[in-house]
């Protein structure tokens, strides 16, 4: 139902109805969600497939949502992002309300930002932008190249990147397309090539890390160890993981780019994901609930997408997810930060490359140049005011 935004405008225009923007509160279920807004359970759970079930199990805390309502505030339509493109939609029909998961309409944008160098990189864009996110994908997109330790006040640092805007406000992580940061300076560029990878000014890959947090906002139960007494067994013996505590059907997200080798059950691991990474890493997710739908062997997965869901599956004690990291074969605790081998690019590739980051370089003089002019008025008009004080004393 693609049409739901015009839905949205014409019901407002004409009827005078109400837009109300929330956030989804932490802790809060589908089912809390309904009953909290008296919203008839039988068709808007009850009645649901399976494959619907599980997508409400997606719906993540803080996510931006929309509700219409009327004059006697009563509500019309439910809008629920789960993900960058699918939102669950509530709508009332002459009888009752209907469940359906629909497209995101949204539009991207390219924006930038300079500024100066002040404390360092995260404190300065917090301040200069007010948003984390820019912050979390400048410093993911670094990752170990750069030395934040080199950093001195009034080095110059400039972002351009993409954001996604949802009925007109911004919407899911933006995409850092390319930075420059000087370090007593000396410029450090960085550029997201076409293969969706980071390359530094010689073409050569950005060295990144591998593991993402599998189960967002959950409390480590118990950490990596060769020597704990398991709960269960009740005797001592290594765990060789880290388990993450969270509710029953909580989504775990693939801990890096790569392939599911496995997606089955397995011992006491109960339903178990492997997936291998380069390098001859492997992780595994233990204990889940259930798989996502498509999430099978041979499934290409991307760093951050939705896997499982956490359960209490084989030998558990409890709802978590117990997370493995093992390079040939051989467990590592999950703690420690993996740096993966680095490409270079070569021939056509270069050659595309060095378009790209040229095109992307007058882009970062141009907003130098505008910040030098900017900075040049300030101080014009500020000694103006200086002189005008003394010619009027």
């Amino acid at each position: 139902m693609l049409h739901f935004f015009l839905i949205f405008l014409t019901l407002t225009s004409l009827y005078a109805n109400k837009i109300q923007d929330f956030k989804w509160a932490n802790g809060v279920t589908y089912s809390e969600f309904l009953e909290q807004h008296t919203l008839p359970r039988k068709p808007l759970l009850d009645n649901l497939d399976v494959d619907d079930r599980r997508l409400v199990e997606e719906i993540r805390a803080g996510v931006n949502c929309n509700l219409l309502v009327d004059n006697d505030e009563k509500i019309l339509q439910v809008l629920i992002p789960l993900n960058d493109e699918l939102q669950i939609h509530i709508y009332k029909t002459d009888t009752s309300y209907k469940f359906e998961a629909i497209p995101i309409v949204s539009e991207t944008r390219t924006e930038s930002f300079t500024l100066k160098i002040q404390s360092n990189p995260s404190i300065d864009i917090k301040r200069e932008t007010g948003s984390y996110s820019l912050v979390a994908i400048f410093s993911n997109a670094f990752g170990s190249s750069l030395d934040f330790t080199a950093l001195r006040k009034g080095d110059d640092l400039v972002m351009i990147y993409e954001q996604k805007y949802r009925l007109g406000k911004a919407f899911s992580m933006p995409t850092l397309l390319a930075a420059m940061v000087e370090t007593n300076n000396k410029p450090h560029y960085i550029y997201l090539n076409e293969d969706g990878r980071y390359y530094d000014e010689k073409g050569t890959q950005i060295e990144s890390f591998l593991l993402a947090r599998p189960v967002k906002n959950a409390r480590i139960s118990s950490r990596f160890t060769k020597r704990r007494f398991h709960p269960v067994l009740k005797r001592w013996k290594a765990h060789l993981g880290m388990d993450y505590a969270a509710r029953r059907g909580t989504p775990v997200v693939a801990a890096g780019n790569g392939t599911v080798v496995y997606a089955a059950r397995m011992g006491s691991y109960g339903n178990l994901i492997k997936i291998r990474h380069k390098d001859h890493y492997e992780t595994r997710y233990a204990h889940l609930k259930s798989f996502r739908r498509g999430i099978r062997k041979g499934k290409r997965v991307k760093k951050g997408q939705t896997i499982g869901y956490v359960g209490t599956t084989g030998r558990s004690t409890g709802p978590h997810l117990h997370f493995e990291l093992r390079k040939k074969g051989r467990a590592i605790n999950p703690a420690k930060r993996v740096q993966l081998t680095t490409k270079r690019l070569k021939s056509k590739e270069k050659a595309a490359f060095i378009e790209l980051s040229t095109n992307y370089n007058k882009k970062i003089t141009l907003n130098l140049d505008e910040q030098k002019a900017y900075i040049k008025k300030q101080a014009i008009e500020k000694s103006c005011y200086f002189n005008n004080r003394e010619l009027d004393g």
